[in-house]
C-alpha cells in the first residue's frame, strides 16, 4: 500500500462533502448574512480556506494526471504540474499564504489575539482567532492532498458561520461548545494518524522529497507547504556545493551517532524497524544520504506525522519537518489554544484513543526505535512578549495537563518501551546566522566530528575524580552568583561502579560531557545565568533556587512585574508544575565548541545541544534515563553507571504519574561565568575540576588549549 492508498479511505469518507464544503465557502465572500463587525473576519478566513482547497485540488488532478491509473491519488506525484511554475511563482504564492502572520502584517491579522479582541470583542476575539490559528495549520496538509482534513475543519468553520447568522450574535459559551464537540468527536481519529506515522512506511510523502526530487532544482522546497525563507534556499544551495563527499561525511556522523546510541546503552537495534526522521527543510541532500545508511542498516525510515494543530499541542511551531518560522511570536501566542476545549472529558477520550490506536498497531509499534533528529540554530533571540488576550491553561487545566503528558507517556511507553528505543540529535548553523555562515558551517562539521576516543579518555580522567566525592560544589565568578552543590550517589562497589556517564559523540551530537543524575536530598543552592536560551526563548537574569534537589524559588527579569516573570517560566521552564527536580548535573568538555561561539559570537544562537557541552549544566524535570532506569548502563571502562534514579524518579515502582514530569531543559554556565566546580571527598577532602574557567585535572590540558 502507497501514499496514496493510504489516504483513500478518508478521501472516500469526505468524497461528497468536501465539494460542497468548497461551495459554501466561496458563497460567503459575496453574502452579507452576518453583522458587519463579524463580516471581514469569516470574509477572509472563508477565502483563506477557499485557497488551501484550490491548492489542494490542483495537486490532486495533477498526480491524477500522473498515474491516471490509480483512482483516488493524491499527492504522491505532488507538484507534477510545478514544472510549469517558475521559482519567482512559487514563492510568489509562498508567500501569500504565510503573509498574514509575518510580523510586518501581525498587527492587522485576525491571527494575532491581541488585534482579533479589538476588533472582535475579548472572549469572542479569543476564539475566533484560536480557531484562525487552526485553520491556518491546514497548509501543510494541502500540500499533502489531505481533503479529510480540509472537509472536516471547513464544516466546522461553516458552522459556527452559520452561528453568526442568526438574528441574535451567539453567546461565547455556543461557539465554545461547537468548538469543543468538534474536537471532542474527532480526537479518535487524529490520535490514530499519528500513531500510524510512527511505524507507517507507506507514509512517505515527506521521503518521496527527499529521494525523488531533482535537489539541484530548488523548487521542490515549495512541495512541502511550509513557510520557506531565504533560510532554506541559503542552506540547500549551499548543501548543492559541497562535494558528495562531504555530505556523505555528515550523514554518516548522524547515523553512526545512532546506531552507536543503541550499542552503548546495550539495545537490540536488530529488532527494530522503523527510524523516525526529524529534519530542516533544506537539508534533502544529506537526508538523502542518510536514508540510504539507515536503510543499510535494516531500517525504513518514517515521518511521524508532528500536527500544527492545537489538538496536538503547539508548541513553539514545532513538527517533524520545518523551516524557519514565519513569526515566532505568533507561535508562542497560541501555545495554549487547546484551553477552548481542555477538559477532564476531553483528555480521557483522547487517552482512550490513544491506548486503542496502540492496541490497534500491535507489534508494528514496538519495531519503532526512535527519532534522529537534525536541528538548526543561527535564528535571531526570540524574548517573546505577553499578550493577555491568547488562550491561557487556568489552574485546574495546568494540573490536567500534567496528568494528560503522564499518562500520554505512560501508554506509549507501554508499547514502545523506553529501555528499548534511542533517539540521536545533531545540529548545524542557518544562514541567518549571519555573513561567516559559511564558516561557521564548516566548524560546527569539525565540533560534530572531534576525536571521540580522545574525550573519552580524558572525561574518564574527570570521572574518576568526581566518583571519589560525596557532593560537588559548584560556584559562579562575577557576575553570576550560582553557588550551589549537588549529593553524589553513594557507590557500594567503587571498583565497579560510577556515578557519571563518560558521553561521547552518539545520542547527544557533539562530543563532551560527563552527567549523572544527582541525589535529591543534600543537594541545595543557586543556580545563576546572567543570560541563556533555552528552546528558542531568551532569559534574562536566570535564577533557580534548590531544596533537597526542588525548586523552591524561581526569578527572572524578562518582563517588568514580577508577576509576569514568574508566569512566564512557569509555562515556559517547569512547564505548568509547581515544582521540578534536578534531573541532572553535567560538565561540559567541549571548549572547542565554547571557542567557536566565542570567536563567531554566537553564544546566545548556540542549541542547548552544543551549548550544554561548552560549561556544566544542570537540567531541570526527569533524569536522563527516564523510562529507562532499568536498563543497566556502562562506560567504556566497564563500570556500570549506578545514578540512573533519584528520589522521584524511583516511585515509578509505586506510580508512575509520580515519577516522571515529562520534561527535561538543560541550563548552562559557561566558562567565564564560573569561579569552581570542587568535589568534596567523604572525608571532607577537596579536589578542583575546574578552577577559574580551567580545567584541573591531570590529562586535561588539552580541553584548556580552546580556551588560551
Amino acid at each position: 500500500m502507497g501514499y496514496q492508498e493510504f489516504w483513500l479511505p478518508y478521501r472516500e469518507e469526505v468524497k461528497e462533502r468536501f465539494p460542497l464544503v468548497a461551495g459554501r465557502l466561496k458563497q460567503i465572500g459575496a453574502e452579507e448574512t452576518v453583522a458587519v463587525c463579524w463580516r471581514e473576519y469569516f470574509r477572509r478566513t472563508a477565502a483563506f480556506l477557499s485557497r488551501l482547497i484550490e491548492v489542494e485540488e490542483e495537486i490532486y488532478e495533477a498526480s491524477k494526471a500522473a498515474q491516471p491509473e490509480r483512482d483516488g491519488a493524491c499527492g504522491r506525484e505532488l507538484f507534477t504540474g510545478a514544472a510549469q511554475k517558475s521559482m519567482e511563482r512559487l514563492q510568489m504564492e509562498n508567500h501569500a499564504l504565510y503573509e498574514d502572520i509575518l510580523p510586518e502584517n501581525y498587527g492587522e491579522s485576525y491571527a494575532n489575539p491581541a488585534y482579533a479582541a479589538a476588533k472582535l470583542g475579548e472572549g469572542m476575539g479569543r476564539l475566533l482567532c484560536m480557531l484562525y490559528a487552526d485553520l491556518r495549520s491546514l497548509i501543510p496538509y494541502a500540500y499533502e492532498g489531505r481533503s479529510y482534513e480540509l472537509t472536516i475543519f471547513g464544516e466546522l468553520f461553516i458552522e459556527i458561520y452559520n452561528c453568526f447568522e442568526q438574528e441574535e450574535h451567539p453567546k461565547e459559551q455556543e461557539i465554545q461548545q461547537v468548538i469543543y464537540w468538534f474536537y471532542h468527536d474527532y480526537s479518535e481519529v487524529f490520535t490514530e494518524i499519528s500513531v500510524l506515522a510512527q511505524s507507517s512506511p507507506q507514509l512517505d510523502f515527506h521521503l518521496r522529497i527527499i529521494m525523488d526530487s531533482d535537489l539541484s532544482d530548488l523548487r521542490y522546497l515549495y512541495r512541502y507547504g511550509a513557510y520557506i525563507s531565504q533560510n532554506e534556499i541559503k542552506v540547500a544551495k549551499f548543501l548543492n556545493r559541497m562535494p558528495q563527499q562531504e555530505i556523505q561525511a555528515m550523514a554518516d556522523t548522524y547515523t553512526e551517532g545512532y546506531r552507536i546510541g543503541f550499542e552503548v546503552t546495550g539495545k537490540d537495534l536488530s529488532k527494530k524497524r522503523f527510524v523516525d526522521l526529524r529534519y530542516p527543510i533544506g537539508f534533502e541532500r544529506m537526508m538523502r544520504a542518510a536514508v540510504n545508511n539507515f536503510r543499510k542498516m535494516g531500517l525504513l525510515p518514517v515521518v511521524s506525522r508532528i500536527g500544527e494543530t492545537s489538538f496536538s499541542g503547539r508548541v513553539n511551531g514545532s513538527c517533524a519537518v520545518s523551516g524557519v518560522s514565519p513569526n515566532r511570536q505568533y507561535d508562542y501566542d497560541h501555545k495554549h489554544d487547546r484551553a477552548v476545549y481542555f477538559d477532564k472529558a476531553f483528555v480521557e477520550r483522547k487517552l482512550e484513543g490513544l491506548r486503542t490506536a496502540y492496541e490497534g498497531r500491535g507489534e508494528a509499534a514496538a519495531l519503532y526505535a526512535g527519532p534522529a533528529v537534525v536541528e538548526t540554530f543561527g535564528e535571531e533571540g526570540f524574548a517573546p512578549a505577553a499578550c493577555p488576550w491568547a488562550c491561557q491553561f487556568d489552574g485546574r487545566q495546568q494540573k490536567l495537563n500534567v496528568y494528560a503528558m503522564g499518562q500520554s507517556s505512560q501508554i506509549t511507553n507501554r508499547h514502545i518501551k523506553g529501555e528499548e528505543r534511542s533517539f540521536t540529535i545533531i545540529a548545524y548553523p542557518i544562514p541567518e546566522i549571519g555573513e561567516r555562515f559559511e564558516e561557521i558551517f564548516a566548524k560546527t562539521v569539525e565540533v560534530n566530528t572531534l576525536d571521540y576516543k580522545l574525550y573519552q579518555k580524558m572525561q574518564q580522567n574527570i570521572i574518576d575524580v568526581l566518583d571519589e566525592g560525596a557532593f560537588v560544589h559548584v560556584a559562579g565568578k562575577g557576575a553570576n552568583t550560582t553557588d550551589i552543590t549537588v549529593a553524589l550517589h553513594a557507590l557500594e562497589e567503587p571498583h565497579k561502579q560510577t556515578n557519571f556517564e563518560n558521553c561521547v559523540a552518539d545520542v547527544n551530537i557533539p562530543v563532551g560531557e560527563v552527567f549523572t543524575s544527582p541525589m535529591l536530598k543534600g543537594t541545595n543552592g543557586r543556580l545563576h545565568v546572567t543570560e541563556v536560551y533555552l528552546n528558542g526563548m531568551k532569559y534574562l537574569d536566570l535564577k533557580l533556587d534548590f531544596k533537597d534537589g526542588m525548586v523552591v524559588g524561581y526569578s527572572c527579569r524578562n518582563f517588568t512585574t514580577k508577576e509576569e516573570n514568574v508566569t512566564f517560566l512557569k509555562e515556559n521552564l517547569l512547564k505548568h508544575h509547581d515544582t521540578l527536580p534536578l534531573g541532572e548535573f553535567a560538565i561540559g568538555t567541549n571548549t572547542t565548541a565554547y571557542k567557536m561561539g566565542k570567536d563567531f559570537q554566537i553564544q546566545d544562537k548556540l542549541p542547548i545541544l552544543i551549548a550544554e557541552k561548552t560549561g556544566p549544566h544542570f537540567a531541570v524535570g526527569d533524569t536522563c534515563y527516564s523510562w529507562a532506569e532499568d536498563t543497566p548502563v556502562f562506560n567504556p571502562d566497564g563500570k556500570e553507571i549506578v545514578a540512573r534514579d533519584n528520589e522521584i524518579s524511583i516511585l515509578r515502582k509505586e506510580d508512575a504519574q509520580k515519577a516522571y514530569y515529562n520534561c527535561h531543559t538543560d541550563i548552562t554556565i559557561p566558562y567565564d561565568e564560573l569561579g569552581r566546580i570542587t568535589v568534596i571527598r567523604h572525608d571532607k577532602s577537596q579536589a578542583d575540576i575546574i578552577r577559574d574557567g580551567r580545567f584541573v585535572v591531570p590529562g586535561t590540558e588539552p580541553l584548556n588549549e580552546p580556551l588560551l
